[in-house]
């Protein structure tokens, strides 16, 4: 039913507790010691955003003189947190609202863009709202993503109990759309930029469903501001326009991390921000350097609030 797509050698939310930190540390920097240092970014899955905005840092960083971005696959928002707990990553991307879910004693670099729920089911299916998944094969996304979380929570906020209400499949979107394009699965749901490339590049067969209803009941029941986002028709090949769910994509460091080296990533966002998105979702997606403070419960590293204080006009 699920091929081996999207198993590229990363770290799972599973894999965590077999590992201890300076294991994990080895295999992803290399037990060496090399200037400028290095941070330990964790991203995501090969092909989604998250992935291709730490390989963006990753390049950039090999040109500065002040430090170096490994960017470290794994499985999303929940494994970087908790790699993030145990010091197996310097840094890392999460959801807000994953983020926010947990007892973090990380600090915020700064806010970044947004990812857009989505959820997709064939075109001649019957499903129209999310309170129609009631007894459906509904395919949330891989454990330990922020996307999985967020996508529990859409579900959960229409009346649905993941497991009691619908099956629940947990896969990546590049075993996902095979299966719900033959039938094997009845609705997808992911987290992505606008456009996703693997559904703008698929065959015209899917339908987004409209999520703006479930925005204010999620902001009731878990109290994080989600976005109501507007998506513009033919956004997605023969997709009419619908509006959907946005989370903001926070940067986060562990609290050991130099004021020079917070300083240099501060720097980076606020003024390298345009080159840091990556190009096929241009247009969509930005890089705003005047929400870059706006991070919600997670407090901003003091460094950097110090250099936005520093530099503003």
């Amino acid at each position: 039913m699920f091929g081996s797509a999207g198993r590229a050698a990363m770290i799972t939310r599973r894999q965590i507790l077999g590992y201890s930190a300076a294991t994990i540390a080895c295999t992803v920097a290399g037990c060496g010691h090399a200037e400028p240092p290095r941070v330990r970014l964790g991203s995501g899955l090969p092909g989604d955003l998250f992935h291709d905005f730490g390989t963006t840092l990753a390049a950039w960083s090999e040109h500065s003189p002040t430090i170096r971005i490994n960017n470290v696959p794994t499985t999303g928002s929940v494994t970087n947190l908790e790699l993030l707990e145990r010091g197996a990553l310097d840094a890392a991307l999460a959801l807000g609202d994953s983020a926010a879910a947990v007892d973090t004693q990380m600090f915020a670099i700064g806010r970044l863009y947004e990812s857009y729920l989505h959820l997709a089911v064939h075109n001649d299916s019957t499903i129209q709202q999310v309170a129609d998944l009631r007894g459906a094969r509904v395919n949330i996304g891989v454990a330990g993503s922020g996307a999985a979380l967020t996508a529990e929570r859409i579900l959960r906020s229409a009346g649905l109990e993941p497991g009691v209400d619908f099956v629940v499949y947990r896969h990546a979107l590049a075993e996902a759309l095979p299966a719900l394009l033959s039938r094997t699965v009845d609705a997808i749901i992911w987290g992505d930029g606008i456009p996703t490339r693997r559904i703008a590049a698929s065959p015209p067969i899917t339908r987004m469903l409209d999520l703006g209803a479930q925005v204010q009941p999620m902001r009731d029941r878990y109290g994080y501001w989600y976005d109501r986002v507007k998506v513009p028709g033919n956004t997605y090949p023969g997709v009419s326009g619908f509006e959907t769910i946005g989370v903001p994509v926070l940067l986060l460091v562990v609290r050991s991390m130099t004021d020079r080296t917070v300083g240099t990533l501060a720097e980076l966002l606020l003024h390298d921000n345009l080159a840091l998105v990556p190009n096929h979702v241009r247009g969509f997606q930005f890089l705003d350097r005047h929400w870059l403070v706006n991070t919600g419960s997670i407090p901003l590293h003091p460094a950097a609030a110090a250099y936005y204080r520093s530099q503003h006009r």
